[in-house]
């Protein structure tokens, strides 16, 4: 626990049995509570792994629910678990977990009830290896959410995130898409519901086996982000209805 919180990690992992050990033993045990690994019906030996690792809580997907689907069953154990901080980490190794504690002492110290591991403060993205494309493309896109959602986010798809009970519980998570986009959909539920979101500066590391996506699935991904943004928009204007911020 920290400061009374009962924290809990939350792993949306597929095929992460090349780097899930490696980001496992840099999870600071003494205030973490539990582990959550939900694998994504996997076609390597990560659930395997993961229970020799002896990681607390393993869901294992019968069929493939994407990225967001992955998330929705991460939360809802977490918060049936009775976690009052959850941190969303990816197994790839991309994200280092020596950030956590640092992202749990925000949250829970209630200086913010939202932080992001961004990759764009600091410059750790291109120094980490992100492609060069990726990273115009991040910053045009980010450019463009940040005027349409009235918010300054150095950006909005960092995969390392870390939220407060009360925010989880605040939000429609579950009306969001299972793919990509549901990470945008839920910075845009967060801002609606009025919370706040830190940044801390975070490095990321680009290999081939951290996860990653393609420039077809980037590009369909970021017409989406777009879209929750326009949509956000017309909504906080009144122009619009959402089941999104209900």
């Amino acid at each position: 626990m920290y400061q009374g919180k009962k924290v809990a990690v939350v792993l949306p992992a597929y095929n992460a049995e090349k780097t899930l050990e490696q980001t496992y033993r840099e999870i600071p045990t003494d205030v973490v509570d539990h582990v959550i690994l939900v694998d994504d019906n996997s076609t390597d030996r990560t659930v395997e792994i993961a229970h020799q690792l002896g990681i607390h809580h393993v869901i294992q997907h019968e069929r493939n629910k994407g990225y967001g689907g992955n998330q929705k069953t991460c939360y809802n154990k977490a918060l049936s678990l009775g976690a009052d901080i959850v941190v969303m980490l990816h197994p790839d190794y991309q994200y280092t977990p020596k950030l956590l504690m640092a992202m749990i002492s925000i949250i829970g110290n209630e200086v913010y009830p939202v932080v992001l591991g961004s990759r764009i403060l600091g410059g750790g993205a291109l120094k980490g290896g992100m492609p060069f494309y990726k990273y115009v493309f991040n910053r045009i896109l980010t450019l463009t959410q940040n005027i349409l959602l009235g918010e300054k986010l150095s950006e909005y798809h960092t995969g390392y995130r870390a939220f407060s009970k009360q925010v989880l519980t605040s939000i429609n998570f579950m009306h969001n898409s299972d793919d990509f986009v549901f990470d945008n959909q839920m910075l845009s539920q967060i801002f609606y519901a009025g919370f706040q979101i830190a940044e801390v500066t975070c490095p990321t590391k680009y290999f081939e086996e951290a996860s990653s996506i393609n420039f077809r699935r980037s590009m369909i991904y970021g017409i989406g982000c777009l879209k929750v943004s326009l949509i956000y928009r017309l909504c906080k204007w009144r122009i619009l209805k959402s089941v999104l911020y209900n």
